[in-house]
């Protein structure tokens, strides 16, 4: 529990017993001190909530973070693992994948870069 919801619930309550006070002994003055108080009080105890929450989801998002952080090494080595399972069955349709990819990085590769179209219109100054 955040201390401004704390510092607040006590402004609150002490506000209230002002007006109170104020409203039996007929002081308009300590009346609306207490009002005020009470006012001030409430606000702190929403901001202290506020804070609370915006605690509250950062741990949760930490923690959410973390699982799927910590998930995330088993699901890389199940992967592995299959796809080491595929090359032990297929050895031969693995080489022809793995070979069929070379040569399309080789083709990209070697291509010329590409020029842009020549402009129509020229300056000739």
């Amino acid at each position: 529990m955040d201390a401004d919801r704390i510092i607040g619930s006590a402004k609150e309550m002490a506000g209230g017993v002002e007006g109170t006070v104020g409203e039996m002994a007929g002081d308009a003055k300590t009346q609306a001190s207490g009002k005020a108080r009470e006012a001030a009080g409430t606000v702190q105890n929403l901001y202290g909530q506020a804070k609370d929450a915006a605690r509250e989801a950062a741990d949760t998002a930490t923690s959410y973070a973390k699982d799927a952080y910590e998930a995330s090494g088993d699901t890389f080595r199940d992967g592995t693992q299959a796809l080491s399972k595929k090359v032990q069955d297929n050895p031969l349709g693995s080489l022809l994948v793995a070979g069929g990819i070379g040569f399309a990085l080789a083709l990209l590769m070697s291509r010329p870069a590409r020029r842009p179209p020549p402009s129509r219109w020229r300056y000739y100054g």
